[in-house]
């Protein structure tokens, strides 16, 4: 008999995996990343989380190009998640 409880808070800590993936290329990228994982990951739904470890697999210049607005993703949740990336302010 499998069991599944449904509750979202008992998500672990983030780790070092997702933190080490925002390592990145360009310099940009970590610093919005970084941010976006200090300031914004705690509010995603688990979906939007797996999102987030999704638009990680990008390469560093789409990744880029997502974030600084020079393009828009045809995919709606990416595109939602790249908006919420971008709202969140540096601390």
């Amino acid at each position: 008999m499998t069991t599944t409880t449904g509750n979202t808070d008992q998500r672990p800590d983030i780790g070092s995996d997702i933190r080490w993936q925002c390592r990145r290329g360009m310099l940009e990228l970590d610093l919005i990343l970084n941010n976006f994982i200090d300031n914004g990951l705690a509010s995603l739904a688990d979906d939007e989380r797996a999102t987030f470890e999704h638009v990680l697999s990008y390469p560093d210049q789409t990744l880029y190009d997502l974030l600084l607005g020079n393009t828009v993703s045809a995919d709606s949740k990416v595109a939602g998640l790249i908006q919420r990336i971008r709202a969140v302010p540096f601390a």
